[in-house]
């Protein structure tokens, strides 16, 4: 929503439009009487109620990149004391915690960078329609009240939507930019004493450890603090100290003393929680005060549209129903009961059983068919004895049995034509009424046989027919299992099956591998060459190497989430982790790391572009 302690836009033209400045200046001033300000202790005690406890949300998170400390040396140790499990414990919770703020706020930073990216038209819809209905009626009435007075108006809505912007990309830009250094400082620290972590007999290296900790909550506190434009003069006293960010010290006496026990390390892990506790605090309400806007005020007009839409749609069914005494509504029901019906009879219950009875009638009466065939075979031996008979009286001699009925037709055919000169005479006496009879037989096979293959293809097109009555049908099934496949397996974000899915992924190993040559330049520049990363930072000019070695490290927690579920599947995800792990360790060469970049990107299945056929 927007913030109250905004400062009112004022009018380009004082000028012009007296009266409805003066009326809405009115309105507003009553208005924002009955709200509370953003600065206002009821908001500042509201939001703590919002406040993360580290040990219960973070616990509930899906793990992600391990602890370096959690390697050879501690699984080598076979018995962990309390203490040093608490200690382990405590590291688990520092590395989620700030893993989930750094995600949170780069999430928001994106978010804005994009709008940044827009243009003006864009820069103005989001100042009107994307802060939530108040915003939309300021925004509207300061267009209205610049198109009356002639006014530059909406120049002034793009240059207040710049500042905004560009006020919250500054400052989640050093959130981000201070958490990951905090992030690289503790990740390198874990990893140069994780040895000692898990042995409990070298508790000066534990004690050690623990006060570089602290003051890397110490050194974070220095670093930077809210941005002191936010709150005006007379709300810094009561409002501040609930949104600074200061952290508790040890105690003197507890550094100096070189002979901790168990106590001392319990009393230290707790002093770190607490730290712990208050940075996420901080983070919740500075990190909520510059966040986008929540989904449901970026999409409020079109809800609020959907809902009047809705609304009359109701009002419009009511007035159809049978509780106004209309049966239209019983009507239209049944109508389409009735085309649905017909439409399942005509294009899917009658095709389907017309394939089946006309595919199981051709097996069942093939003994018929082949009846048929028979008869004309019958009719065809009838006529050849018939003309070999003939032939032979003709002839006056026998003719073989495989005499062609084709010469003896044209024997028949010549004496057919010497009869036909006396058609009464030879009718009477002659051979006229036989070659008649001979004639009829011909013509019979000849129908027959026509006959008989205009069966077979009226049966052929009796199924063609039926499939193509029925492909409306196919097709509507064809869909509708398309959209329940892409349902079933729509994308995730990064975490899905398709291909969006598998570009994301591929992105955030381009990520990684960006912030590793970020991170080697930063070191050339700082000391030319490799590093020994526990020795580095602390050093001012290497601010960008810490920024890009927590960025890398947000990179690859965010990897290897997304990646673990489809690498199990494949059985990758036991070499795939050890990858992961690999980029992430403080002390491997750059060269080496983009070695495994590359290869991460070649070999392994869920990191491809596309899936390979199985």
């Amino acid at each position: 929503m927007e913030d109250h302690s905004e400062d009112k836009m004022k009018d380009p033209n004082p000028k012009e439009g007296i009266v409805v400045s003066f009326y809405s200046s009115r309105f507003w001033e009553r208005l924002q009487s009955y709200l509370p300000s953003a600065n206002s202790r009821f908001i500042v005690n509201l939001s703590k109620l919002y406040v993360r406890n580290p040990s219960s949300k973070f616990k509930r998170e899906k793990l992600g990149l391990p602890l370096p400390l959690l390697s050879s040396s501690f699984e080598s140790s076979k018995v962990l004391t309390e203490t040093t499990c608490r200690v382990i414990e405590l590291l688990d919770d520092i590395l989620v915690q700030i893993l989930s703020s750094l995600h949170d706020i780069q999430k928001n930073l994106q978010f804005w960078q994009s709008r940044a990216e827009g243009s003006d038209a864009r820069k103005v819809y989001f100042m009107v329609f994307e802060r939530g209905p108040l915003a939309f009626i300021r925004g509207t009435v300061q267009l209205l009240r610049g198109y009356a007075s002639e006014g530059s108006s909406m120049q002034h809505l793009v240059l207040s939507a710049a500042e905004r912007i560009s006020e919250r990309i500054a400052v989640l830009t050093c959130l981000q930019n201070h958490l990951a250094m905090f992030l690289a400082q503790v990740y390198i620290e874990v990893d140069r004493f994780g040895i000692a972590l898990t042995k409990d007999s070298n508790v000066k290296s534990l004690r050690s450890f623990l006060i570089t900790i602290n003051a890397l909550f110490k050194r974070l506190e220095q670093s930077y603090d809210l941005p002191q434009s936010d709150y005006p003069s007379s709300h810094v006293d009561s409002n501040r100290s609930a949104i600074i960010l200061q952290f508790e010290e040890l105690p003197e006496d507890l550094q100096e003393k070189s002979d901790w026990q168990d106590v001392e390390i319990k009393d230290t892990v707790n002093v770190v929680s607490s730290n712990l506790k208050r940075l996420d605090s901080y983070l919740s309400l500075l990190v909520t005060k510059y966040r986008r806007p929540r989904k449901a005020t970026l999409h409020w007009f079109r809800y609020t549209c959907g809902a009047v839409g809705l609304s009359i749609c109701s009002v419009w069914i009511l007035r159809h129903s049978s509780l106004m005494g209309s049966s239209d509504i019983d009507n239209w029901i049944r109508e389409a009961k009735e085309s649905t019906i017909g439409f399942w009879k005509d294009h899917v219950e009658s095709p389907i059983l017309s394939i089946r009875d006309e595919l199981f009638e051709t097996f069942r009466k093939r003994h018929k068919g082949m009846m048929e065939l028979e008869e004309v075979q019958l009719t065809a031996t009838s006529l050849h004895r018939m003309l070999l008979a003939f032939t032979e009286q003709i002839k006056g001699y026998k003719l073989p049995e495989n005499s062609s009925d084709q010469e003896m037709l044209e024997i028949v055919m010549a004496r057919y034509e010497k009869e036909l000169m006396h058609p009464i005479q030879n009718l009477m006496g002659g051979e006229l009424a036989r070659l008649f009879l001979i004639q009829i037989q011909k013509l019979k096979l000849d129908i027959e046989t026509v006959m008989l293959e205009l069966n077979q293809i009226l049966r052929a097109n009796e199924i063609n027919l039926a499939v193509l009555a029925a492909l409306p049908a196919f097709f509507m099934s064809v869909g509708l299992g398309m959209l329940v496949r892409a349902w079933i397996k729509q994308d995730k974000g990064a975490e899905g099956r398709g291909k969006v899915a598998r570009i994301q992924r591929r992105l955030l190993l381009v990520d990684a591998e960006k912030q590793i040559m970020h991170f080697q330049i930063c070191m050339d520049r700082g000391q030319g060459g490799d590093y020994t990363l526990p020795a580095f930072y602390g050093q001012g000019q290497e601010e960008g190497a810490l920024q890009s070695f927590g960025l890398m490290l947000l990179t690859l927690n965010l990897l290897y989430k997304v990646v673990e579920r489809h690498a199990r599947e494949t059985g990758e995800w036991s070499s795939l982790r050890q990858d992961i792990i690999d980029l992430a360790k403080p002390g491997l060469q750059t060269g080496y790391k983009l070695t495994i970049t590359s290869r991460m990107g070649r070999m392994y299945d869920s990191l491809l572009p596309y899936s390979r056929p199985k």
